[in-house]
């Protein structure tokens, strides 16, 4: 099995999770895709890892195998052209702005309704910092609220503004 670092898990590294000791760090850095968890395993037998520890990575969401993460790319970039061609062509920066400022709170709001189940979600939608990032989690919230909860963000987002 060849496993990958994701987002999440290189955030998590970043920010020294405390999940991530110091020795599970030392692993991680190891998974490039290109090393088994076998070669990773006998690499790290002197610092006391083992399966259970990987695993335990595995299900936070913070390593996934190579075979997932190529699917999970080219799901995010069929995402992405949808998205892109929804949004308007001739945007001034004004615009886009007004519409961040207005579509923002709305997005946020939704999420953090969810609850625990949209805590990623919500966690995104703060740490968007414009437009465009706030356009790239659209189908995310749609997907997660349903048609009707989502049509004020999308009308936000994508609909020409009454002058």
């Amino acid at each position: 099995m060849y496993l990958i670092k994701t987002p999440e898990g290189q955030q998590a590294f970043k920010e020294r999770h405390a999940d991530l000791s110091q020795r599970l760090r030392s692993a991680f850095l190891l998974f490039d895709g290109n090393r088994s968890l076998a070669q990773v395993l006998d690499a790290t037998a002197a610092l006391g890892i083992g399966k259970d520890d990987i695993l335990g990575l595995v299900e936070k969401g913070w390593l996934e195998e190579k075979a997932q993460a190529t699917e999970s790319s080219a799901a995010k970039a069929e995402s992405l052209t949808a998205v892109s061609a929804m949004v308007p062509a001739e945007l001034d920066a004004q615009s886009v702005v007004r519409r961040y400022q207005k579509a923002y709170p709305m997005a946020a709001t939704i999420t953090g309704g969810l609850g625990l189940k949209g805590f990623r979600l919500n966690l995104a939608v703060e740490a968007a910092m414009g437009y465009a990032q706030l356009v790239e989690l659209a189908p995310r919230i749609r997907e997660a609220v349903g048609d009707k909860a989502y049509a004020p963000l999308h009308k936000a987002l994508f609909e020409a503004e009454a002058t």
